[in-house]
């Protein structure tokens, strides 16, 4: 008891603590407030080893080391750069679309001091915020109008309840989707203010069923993308050229619910059956709302393009300022957005697109650049695998890609995939068959030596 009375009583003073030299470097880092409160977190813990027999020895460096490991562990709990080595290209998550480093610079740029939201400095006179990314929108997608909000989700939402409220909007059976995190399309329709009119069946929906359902509480025609599952054998939908036909002879507008946001035509890559936002406005659609941080390769965003007269009334709704997106998410969509008006540039500078674009010959290439950056003494070996598009997209569609597969058999590859994403930067890859495979199409050549220091550290470890 006299030893643990005296380890106590030689616990250093707070007052006395604060003098090592660490804690200027620490204060500056993390704030004085911060530092003190961990400290007294740190001493606190201290007392209590005292007394469980679990310390018997420290000093006021050892102290100072605790409190310093203490605040870099803190700044863990919170968002940080994660690597994705899973070839999962849209991982939901780990974030989704990955900004480019020149998008970001840019976007940097403009977020880092006031900027002209909602201010028209020609005019000298407030201005709006839809303005910013609808002359892009408008632009690329050859409509009249456009409007952003924080997601696809609060998009159809507001696009329903502006358009119609109180009304019947008809959709198909096979078409009333769950998205991620358990929303369904009937309970948003469902706040939106709308009735829900189902036709069809689950596998099969034809024209007449729409015709049929149509009355003079009709208030739209649904059609969303079902691009999370895919129906397959004895099935028939109503395609959305046909679809607005209908809505025409009717005179009811007709939404469509893309979801994934594609302005690139995934056939060149390799993808199929991703429909793209520059066909799909070709059969006449009235509204077409989609995802930012999808196969569009932005942040997360809700982007309705379309008639006009339609987006007037959302701009107008009350849910348009609780849905509204802030300077970030605009000036990162307006950044991403142009690139898009040169293929090559979108191609080159939008993540998503060039990991998508990257073919078996590259990914091999950059698989021998890894291995390389790893060094001779981690075996490992190049090996052909499968990857996904992710984000609810192409479900149906694997991508050829290609992996690091570690085939050291030193630490095994649960204890190696547990160490990897415990790093410093985690690292999440997959197992398969018994071996770690970091697929390089979702890694960049910038984090090869993250990668390579992570395993060099787990291997080391091993052997003590």
């Amino acid at each position: 008891m006299q030893d643990k009375k005296a380890l106590l009583r030689s616990i250093p003073k707070m007052d006395e603590l604060l003098k090592n030299d660490i804690f200027t470097q620490l204060n500056e880092e993390y704030g004085s407030n911060r530092v003190l409160e961990t400290s007294r977190n740190v001493l606190e813990e201290l007392r209590k080893s005292i007394l469980a027999d679990e310390i018997t020895d420290f000093t006021s460096e050892t102290i100072a080391d605790s409190i310093k490991s203490a605040l870099a562990n803190s700044d863990k709990i919170n968002l940080r750069k994660v690597i994705n080595a899973t070839g999962i290209v849209l991982h939901t998550n780990l974030g989704r679309a990955v900004i480019g480093e020149k998008v970001a610079k840019n976007v940097f740029n403009t977020v880092c001091g006031y900027s002209n939201l909602e201010y028209n400095c020609e005019k000298g006179e407030r201005g709006s915020r839809h303005n910013h990314a609808k002359k892009l929108l408008t632009k690329l997608c050859g409509q009249e109008d456009a409007m952003v909000v924080n997601n696809n989700a609060a998009a159809i939402m507001l696009a329903l309840g502006a358009m119609a409220k109180n009304k019947e909007v008809v959709v198909s059976r096979g078409e009333l989707v769950e998205i991620g995190g358990s929303f369904r399309v009937p309970e948003i329709m469902e706040l939106s203010g709308n009735i829900l009119k189902e036709v069809g069946t689950t596998n099969k929906t034809h024209p007449e069923d729409y015709e049929n359902a149509i009355n003079e509480n009709t208030g739209a025609l649904l059609k969303v993308h079902t691009s999370n599952f895919k129906i397959m054998g004895f099935t028939e939908n109503v395609d959305l050229t046909k679809l607005c036909e209908i809505g025409k002879k009717h005179d009811l507008p007709v939404i469509y619910d893309l979801g994934g946001g594609a302005l690139f035509n995934l056939e060149q890559f390799g993808i199929h059956d991703e429909p793209n936002i520059t066909d799909i406005l070709k059969s006449g659609v009235d509204i077409l709302t989609f995802s930012g941080d999808k196969l569009l390769g932005g942040p997360q965003a809700g982007i309705i393009v379309g008639k006009k007269k339609y987006i007037d009334l959302m701009k107008k709704h009350p849910l348009a300022r609780a849905v509204r997106v802030d300077k970030f998410t605009l000036a990162t969509l307006c950044e991403t957005l142009k690139c898009y008006l040169d293929p090559e540039i979108a191609m080159r500078d939008i993540p998503t697109i060039s990991m998508l674009a990257q073919t078996l010959d590259d990914l091999t290439v950059k698989c021998q650049k890894l291995i390389s950056v790893i060094g001779s003494d981690i075996e490992c070996v190049i090996a052909h695998d499968f990857g996904q598009v992710g984000g609810g997209s192409v479900p149906t569609q694997m991508i050829e890609s290609v992996v690091c597969k570690i085939t050291d058999k030193r630490v095994s590859a649960d204890k190696l995939e547990k160490y990897l994403r415990a790093y410093e930067t985690p690292i999440v890859a997959r197992i398969a068959k018994d071996n770690v495979m970091l697929d390089v199409r979702t890694i960049s050549e910038s984090e090869f030596p993250i990668i390579a220091d992570a395993l060099q550290s787990a291997f080391k470890k091993q052997e003590r």
